[in-house]
């Protein structure tokens, strides 16, 4: 499904940023995690040079996990757990379900965040066709879609219909 209209889709982009966001939370406490016992073993082996590399490090090691993350949610849910929070769904640009190695395409430059913005902003600044794309969407043959309503999940169904009357007394 793509959007060939000649306007900026703005909720679409603040969709996208904020389930971002929810997953950066999600990885920010594994990725603290894995640095944390990292760092201990940096500590307890008197590899205290390791401090001087340590942002960069854990850079390193947030990117890393940040792309298998969102490579293998994409893969097998479609999504990763704040664009199903927020109702959107990651597929090719055919409908079809993305492959791993689209997945890995379309999210490699979350390894390092001056790559991601530089992603974003010319999907942002030079949209193509499907205005949904950032750049790598546009090289891997992916796209974003809206799936359902956000947080629809969260509400109670709609009742199917009207309750029978109650029985003559």
């Amino acid at each position: 499904m793509t959007s060939s209209s000649g306007q900026f889709d703005f909720s679409h982009w603040l969709l996208r940023l904020v389930a971002y966001i929810i997953d950066g939370i999600i990885l920010g406490v594994v990725a603290g995690i894995i640095w944390w016992i990292i760092t201990v073993f940096a500590v307890l082996s008197g590899a205290f040079d390791f401090f001087l590399w340590g942002w960069l490090g854990f850079s390193f090691v947030w990117g890393i996990i940040q792309v298998v993350y969102f490579a293998i949610l994409e893969v097998y849910w479609g999504a990763s757990i704040g664009k199903r929070l927020i109702g959107l769904q990651v597929q090719l640009t055919n409908s079809g379900r993305v492959p791993m190695d689209k997945a890995f395409i379309r999210n490699i430059s979350k390894i390092l965040w001056p790559l991601l913005i530089l992603d974003w902003l010319i999907g942002v600044v030079a949209p193509g066709v499907d205005r949904h794309q950032k750049y790598t969407d546009r090289l891997a043959g992916t796209t974003v879609v809206s799936a359902r309503q956000a947080f629809s999940s969260f509400s109670p169904p709609p009742p199917s219909s009207p309750p029978p009357p109650p029985p003559p007394s």
